[in-house]
């Protein structure tokens, strides 16, 4: 069966306080890092991204995903949908912080294939790259492009997917923040 992508209309950006079930993502892709007291389980799913990251009995949770994907309503801290630009933050309790921007950028189809393009060529010599079937109405499916950055008191966590029946691209930038 073919992996594609949702449409980028139906997505929405999500953070919990709390894990969440791994059965509910189909997973392309995982990377799980530990540094600084912080561990970080970061996925590349169909819809977009998963990324767990716990700190001291803290666990934030935060997920890309379709609007009608069956997620739990307990403990969720954060949910925006995906359109236009967005920034926001989350104070945990001992000082630990979350910040987020993100953004929804429709692109000119010529300037999409080329950044599309760009990306692939940086995923596959760093991060974490998952290239999509296609939906059937463009040639080239999907991708997610994941960079991530580690230091001892914070992870920051770059994720890119495209849309290409919408030639669109949704960019995340989020920073875990030890206190």
């Amino acid at each position: 069966m073919p992996v594609v992508r949702p449409k980028v209309a139906e997505l929405l950006f999500q953070v919990y306080g709390r894990a969440l079930h791994p059965e509910l993502f189909e997973v392309h892709q995982t990377r799980t890092i530990e540094r600084g007291g912080y561990e970080a389980k970061i996925q590349i799913t169909n819809a977009g991204h998963l990324v767990t990251w716990r700190y001291e009995g803290i666990t934030l949770t935060e997920v890309a995903a379709a609007a009608n994907h069956p997620l739990p309503q307990r403990r969720r801290l954060l949910s925006h949908r995906l359109h236009g630009e967005r920034t926001d933050a989350v104070k945990c309790r001992g000082g630990c912080c979350y910040e987020v921007s993100f953004q929804l950028e429709p692109m000119d189809p010529e300037v999409f294939w080329s950044f599309q393009q760009e990306l692939i060529n940086d995923g596959r010599r760093q991060g974490m790259l998952h290239t999509f079937d296609s939906s059937g109405r463009v040639s080239m499916g999907a991708i997610s492009y994941i960079n991530i950055e580690t230091r001892d008191r914070n992870l920051l966590v770059q994720a890119f997917h495209t849309f290409p029946d919408d030639s669109a691209i949704v960019k995340s930038q989020s920073v875990f923040r030890l206190p």
